[in-house]
């Protein structure tokens, strides 16, 4: 089972989505309060779940309603996802995948560990 992690930073707090493994699924960005940090993890496991996804590697994608996860391709050519909450603001990334398919596991790892994931805070 997945757990998100929260990690206070000197400019307020972030979360992890960690698997059961141990290795980080999404991230969040910095927030500046543990109340907002919190508010971006409940809008993770609502929205997760009955998230869209927009492809924008492939020719032709169109735009999905949100909450949608995006999947597009960085700089560097890699495959990445981010999670767009029903207002459409971003609430969490993944890292940079060299393969389509592993970008399309990450998303669906999101789905599987976000809902019912306990939160942590970890040591800063």
């Amino acid at each position: 089972m997945g757990k998100f992690s929260i990690k206070t930073t000197e400019k307020g707090c972030r979360f992890n989505l960690v698997a059961g493994n141990g290795e980080v699924i999404a991230s969040s960005q910095v927030y500046k309060s543990l109340r907002s940090c919190k508010g971006g993890i409940a809008s993770v496991q609502a929205c997760a779940p009955i998230a869209n996804i927009e492809d924008q590697t492939k020719e032709g994608w169109e735009a999905a309603k949100c909450p949608k996860f995006q999947v597009y391709l960085d700089k560097a050519g890699e495959f990445r996802f981010r999670l767009l909450a029903k207002n459409g603001q971003n609430i969490c990334h993944g890292e940079g995948y060299t393969r389509r398919q592993g970008c399309m596991n990450g998303i669906e790892s999101v789905r599987k560990n976000a809902a019912d994931a306990p939160i942590v805070m970890e040591e800063a």
